[in-house]
């Protein structure tokens, strides 16, 4: 396992060896539980998991921006939606050790 980043092979293997599951069974579960949440956010719903965090798409309001390279010409960045996690308790606690 990468030690710098957990990728999604990452976990699939990890939950593999604890269990009777096939690799491909694990994989498309792992998948699927990926495409339920990406299709919440999609429809503008909040996806909250218990002790772990809720993500929710937010709209973050237009401004007006710099081109490092061309600070004097100033760039209007468009409101966008956008993803927000916040970690719950639980998992707060956990990464502080």
């Amino acid at each position: 396992m990468n030690t710098k980043k957990l990728t999604k092979k990452d976990i699939v293997q990890r939950l593999h060896q604890g269990g009777d599951l096939l690799h491909r069974t694990v994989a498309d579960l792992v998948q699927g539980v990926l495409d339920c949440i990406g299709d919440a956010l999609k429809a503008g719903k909040t996806v909250e998991l218990r002790n772990f965090g809720v993500f929710e798409v937010q709209m973050r309001k237009a401004r007006v921006g710099r081109n490092p390279n061309r600070p004097e010409k100033p760039i209007r960045i468009p409101a966008q939606k956008v993803i927000k996690f916040r970690a719950g308790k639980e998992l707060r606690l956990h990464v502080k050790g």
